[in-house]
C-alpha cells in the first residue's frame, strides 16, 4: 500500500505521476507571483485594542488572510503537537492503523492543543464580529462548534513546477488557522491576478477567512482563493484548525448588517446542505450562489 501514497513519490519516482500534473494554466512554474507583497501581521497583545480590530477587519476585507502574533498559545505545547503529526507521518500505513490509538500522551497534547485554538479561534471572531458591528458572542455557538483538527505533510516533489500540494481553492468554513513550519514557503493567497507568498514566522498562526464567513459579512469579509505549492528537497508539515458550524445551523448574511441600502448578496441555507453544494459543484458554485 505505501507504494500508493503521495509520500512515496519522491523514492520510487524522479517524475510526478501523470495524473497529478497541472494543466499548463495552473501550473505554479508558469504563475505570476507578486513577491514585493506580503499579508499583514497583527500582535493581538497589542495596546489599543481599537486598532487591532482596524486590522483584523481592513485584512479580512482586502486579503482574507492575515498573521497573528503574541497569541497565547504556548511555544511548548505547538511543538510538542507538531512533533506528534511528524511522528505520526513518518510511519508507514501499518504503524499508523496500530499506534494511533495506543498514545494516550499524543491524545493528551492534541486534545490540549485543540482547545488552546478553540479559544484563539473564538477571540479572533468576537474581534470580527465587534468590527462588523455584531454582538461579540455571535460566533460562539451552533456557528463554531464542529472544529476539526488536521495536520498534512508535503512530501519532497521531484517537480515542483508541475504539481501542486493543494490546489487553488476556498476553504468552505467559517475561519481557518494554520500553523506552518518555519523556513519553508509553500502557502500563496490569490490577490490582484498574481499570487502573494505568505512567508512563516516563528510561533505565528496564519489566519483565513472561510467562505461561510463571507456570506455572513454579505461579502464584505473576502473567503480568498489560496494554494499550496511544493519543493524538491525538503518536506513540508502544517496543522491545520478549522472553525466550522453545525450541519443544520443557518448560514446567511448577518440581519444586522442588512438594510434598504445594503441588501443580501447571499440566500439562506444551512452549512450541511451549503457544504455539500460547495464540494459538488467547486469553483462555480460561488457565483450561482449569489442572488
Amino acid at each position: 500500500m505505501d507504494r500508493k501514497l503521495v509520500s512515496s513519490w519522491y523514492d520510487l519516482h524522479s517524475s510526478v505521476p501523470s495524473s497529478y500534473v497541472q494543466p499548463p494554466e495552473r501550473r505554479p512554474g508558469n504563475a505570476v507571483l507578486a513577491t514585493n507583497k506580503t499579508i499583514p501581521v497583527i500582535d493581538l497583545e497589542g495596546l489599543d485594542r481599537a486598532d487591532i480590530i482596524r486590522n483584523i477587519i481592513k485584512s479580512s476585507e482586502e486579503y482574507g488572510f492575515f498573521q497573528v502574533i503574541n497569541h497565547g498559545v504556548p511555544k511548548e505545547l505547538v511543538d510538542n503537537t507538531l512533533r506528534i503529526f511528524k511522528e505520526f507521518h513518518a510511519m508507514s500505513v501499518d504503524e499508523k492503523v496500530r499506534e494511533s490509538s495506543k498514545d494516550p500522551n499524543g491524545r493528551e497534547i492534541v486534545g490540549k492543543y485543540t482547545q488552546e485554538l478553540r479559544m484563539l479561534g473564538l477571540k479572533i471572531l468576537g474581534l470580527i464580529s465587534e468590527g462588523l458591528g455584531l454582538n461579540p458572542n455571535y460566533f460562539s455557538r451552533e456557528l463554531s462548534e464542529s472544529p476539526i483538527v488536521i495536520s498534512h505533510h508535503y512530501p519532497p516533489c521531484p517537480e515542483p513546477s508541475l504539481t501542486l500540494g493543494a490546489s487553488r481553492h476556498k476553504d468552505p468554513n467559517i475561519l481557518t488557522l494554520l500553523y506552518q513550519e518555519a523556513e519553508i514557503t509553500a502557502l500563496q493567497v490569490f490577490k490582484d491576478g498574481a499570487w502573494i507568498p505568505i512567508e512563516p514566522i516563528s510561533n505565528a498562526f496564519v489566519v483565513n477567512m472561510g467562505f461561510m464567513l463571507q456570506i455572513i459579512s454579505n461579502g464584505r469579509l473576502i473567503g480568498a482563493e489560496h494554494r499550496v505549492i511544493t519543493n524538491s528537497s525538503t518536506g513540508r508539515h502544517t496543522i491545520a484548525y478549522f472553525i466550522n458550524p453545525t450541519k443544520d445551523a443557518l448560514i446567511e448574511p448577518a440581519k444586522p448588517l442588512l438594510s434598504a441600502t445594503s441588501p443580501p448578496i447571499y440566500p439562506s441555507m444551512t452549512f450541511g446542505k451549503l457544504l455539500e453544494n460547495f464540494l459538488n459543484k467547486g469553483p462555480y458554485f460561488e457565483a450561482e450562489f449569489r442572488i
